[in-house]
Order: structure tokens, then C-alpha cells, then sequence
């Protein structure tokens, strides 16, 4: 039994974050300032972006994509049923419908069940990347192509992850990235949109501070003007320079948080190789993993307790544990609303019903490791069951 509690998920915050953050709060520039332009700059180089425009969420970004391309009431947005609520809840908050599309058996929309679901009021796609390994952005982006449709990819867990050899963030008309405190990297909260479309970008940039033509950096320096114009009624998503702080010295690390990441889930694989009860993550071809989440599916026929128990089991030896996603289909809004129901999106629902995401992060050491192993394999052995072997006759 473990001393202390191994949360599921921790960051990984360093002196220079500390440093880089005093120093902000030294310099009098504590929101959108010259830090936000800094972590921009180098965020597009990482990722070989034309643009990168800095954001207080991912939920903000993405909501602001929807409305620069003129999702508007009575219009549909291709979702994929297993993903974080925020995907589709934007679309409703624009009077659109999300279009909920089952995934296969790798957590993943695929270009067919897409293009099964595009109809003649399809404005835009929203393929997930789910746990930092991307979709099939090929096909997918052939099928929108064929359709004239603007690919919006959700990369909340991708940043740092490739797809063919070119980083996540150079594929379609937009990608949106999260910096969420459990993120591959963080800002506490935040996020950041690529884009190659210079007119998106610029939009963006405006929308994103209340739709004023002038951010406080421009009004408020030396060389700056008081004057500003309200070209449209924007939001207040903005960056701030002590997030951007934290953002330039977690991007410089991010290639070893990731490295880190695949370690342990090579440890992972390894030590679950041998129990037919779980199925651990697939690599697929030409696309890297940053393994933002180790997702493992229970083989429930060969367990004698469900998941809830199983998760149960791994609080009491100390290991934190959580589930990714609830599908979208299950949440009374859209089954009320939409009238989705799990007959409708088999795969989701039979993949749903035995996933476990285990901790698997860079602020675990190997002990730490070695006891989310042992709890698994301890929970397995004590309640699996025999399953009977088939013998021709």
C-alpha cells in the first residue's frame, strides 16, 4: 500500500516557470503583453504554423473558429461522440447542431462515418485526436475536400504529436491545442489556434479582445496609440502574459514531457502483455503519440467486478484513476435534446463501458510506475475468471 496518494494527473513546474513568472509580475506586464507575442512566435515555429494566436482556453479558441467561419443557427458540426463536452457544446452555443459520429475500435472518428453524416447543412468537421494520436487527417481531409469543408481538428491532447512527418497544427483550416493544467503542457488554463490563413488569423486576434482592432500591448507602449475601432462584437479570450510565462518554458520541455510519457507507456505495455483482461493502446502508422492519456479497456466477460469496482480497487491501493469520455451520447442534453441514444453508436458504446485511463505522466518516478503496475495486475489476478476454451468437436 502506498504512503501517499498518486494522483491521476500532475504538472511538471520547474524554477524557470517560477522565475519566468516573477518576472512578469515584476514588470507590470501581467496580461496580453509582450510574453503572449513571445510563446506565440516560438509555438508557430515548433509546429511549423503560419500563425499561432494565444488563448485563455481551449473552449475560447474553439468557440471563436466556429464563429469566424460562419457557424450560425440551423447549421450541423460533425463531432465525434467520444470526446470532452466542450466540442460540441460550442457548436449549441452558436444555435447549430453537433452531428455526434461513433469512433472505431481506436478511440478514433473515422473519413467513412464522417462522410456518412455529412448533410446538405454540414458547415464544418471536428475530428478529435484522441489521447495525442491523431485521426487519419489523409482521409479525412480528402473527404472535405470533396464536400467543401473546412477541417477543425481538436488537438486538446496533441501538442507535440505528428502526423506523416509534419507536426499537429499544419493539417487543416484550424487546430486548436489546450493547456489545461493535465495537458501535455500547461499555462494552468489556455490554449493557442494554428492556422495558415492569414485573414483567420487576423480575425481571430480581433475577436479574441472584444473585437477591438488595437490589443492594450499596442495601446498602452511607448509607440502605441490610444485609438482603437470595435470592427465586431468579440469575446474576451486573451492570453495573459503571466500564462504565456509559464507556455515558453513548457514548450522548450515538451519534447521530453513526451519522451517521458512514452517511457512509461512502454513500461506499461510490457507489464500487461501477459493479462488478456485489458487491451492497452495501439500505435498506429505514420503518427506519433504523445500518450497524453493511457487509456486500457477491460475485457469485462473475463473480470468478475465492473469498471466502477476495478477503478475502486485502485483508490484503495492508493492510485488515482479516471475515465476518458464519457460519450457525449450518454449526457441528458443531447439525448433530451438531439434524441442520441447508444444503439445509435455501437463501437462508442462498447469501448466505453471498460475504459480506465491510468496516471501516466513526467512528475512520476519509477516507484511510482511500478505501483500503478503492481495495483493493475494485483486487481486483475485476484477477480479475473476462466474463460472456457472452445474445442472443435
Amino acid at each position: 500500500m502506498r504512503k501517499h496518494f498518486l494522483p491521476y494527473a500532475a504538472p511538471s513546474i520547474g524554477e524557470e516557470e517560477i522565475a519566468e513568472v516573477a518576472d512578469s509580475l515584476r514588470s507590470g506586464w501581467i496580461s496580453t503583453g509582450p510574453k503572449v507575442k513571445k510563446f506565440e512566435e516560438a509555438f508557430a515555429e515548433y509546429t511549423g504554423a503560419m500563425h499561432a494566436i494565444a488563448v485563455n482556453s481551449w473552449t475560447g479558441g474553439y468557440h471563436m473558429v466556429l464563429r469566424a467561419l460562419g457557424i450560425e443557427p440551423g447549421d450541423e458540426v460533425i463531432v465525434p461522440t467520444l470526446t470532452f463536452c466542450s466540442t460540441a457544446n460550442m457548436v449549441t452555443h452558436l444555435g447549430a447542431k453537433p452531428i455526434l459520429v461513433d469512433v472505431d475500435t481506436n478511440y478514433l472518428a473515422s473519413a467513412a462515418a464522417i462522410e456518412r453524416a455529412i448533410t446538405q447543412r454540414t458547415k464544418a468537421i471536428v475530428p478529435v485526436h484522441y489521447a495525442g494520436q491523431s485521426c487519419e487527417l489523409d482521409e479525412i481531409l480528402a473527404v472535405a475536400g470533396r464536400y467543401d469543408l473546412p477541417v477543425i481538428e481538436d488537438a486538446a491532447h496533441a501538442a507535440g504529436s505528428a502526423y506523416r512527418g509534419r507536426m499537429i497544427g499544419v493539417h487543416g483550416k484550424a487546430t486548436i491545442f489546450s493547456f489545461y493544467a493535465t495537458k501535455n503542457m500547461t499555462t494552468g488554463e489556455g490554449g493557442m489556434i494554428t492556422t495558415a490563413d492569414e485573414d483567420l488569423a487576423q480575425r481571430l486576434r480581433t475577436l479574441a479582445l472584444h473585437g477591438m482592432s488595437r490589443d492594450a500591448w499596442a495601446r498602452y507602449t511607448a509607440a502605441g496609440s490610444w485609438c482603437y475601432e470595435v470592427a465586431e462584437p468579440g469575446y474576451k479570450y486573451n492570453m495573459t502574459d503571466i500564462q504565456a510565462s509559464l507556455g515558453i518554458h513548457q514548450l522548450r520541455k515538451l519534447n521530453s514531457f513526451i519522451e517521458r510519457r512514452r517511457t512509461i507507456a512502454l513500461r506499461f505495455d510490457e507489464a500487461f502483455a501477459d493479462l488478456p483482461e485489458i487491451a492497452i493502446p495501439r500505435r498506429l502508422p505514420h503518427r506519433t503519440h504523445t500518450f497524453h492519456i493511457y487509456a486500457i479497456r477491460l475485457d469485462l466477460d473475463r473480470l468478475s467486478i465492473g469498471r466502477a469496482k476495478f477503478i475502486e480497487g485502485l483508490n484503495q491501493r492508493g492510485i488515482g484513476a479516471s475515465v476518458h469520455f464519457i460519450p457525449l451520447h450518454r449526457h441528458p442534453y443531447y439525448m433530451e435534446t438531439y434524441g442520441y441514444n447508444g444503439v445509435q453508436f455501437p463501437v462508442a458504446e462498447r469501448l466505453f463501458e471498460g475504459l480506465v485511463s491510468l496516471p501516466a505522466y513526467p512528475k512520476m518516478t519509477g516507484r511510482d510506475v511500478d505501483d500503478v503496475i503492481e495495483a493493475v495486475r494485483d486487481i486483475v489476478m485476484t477477480n479475473r475468471i476462466s474463460v472456457p476454451i472452445a474445442v472443435a468437436s
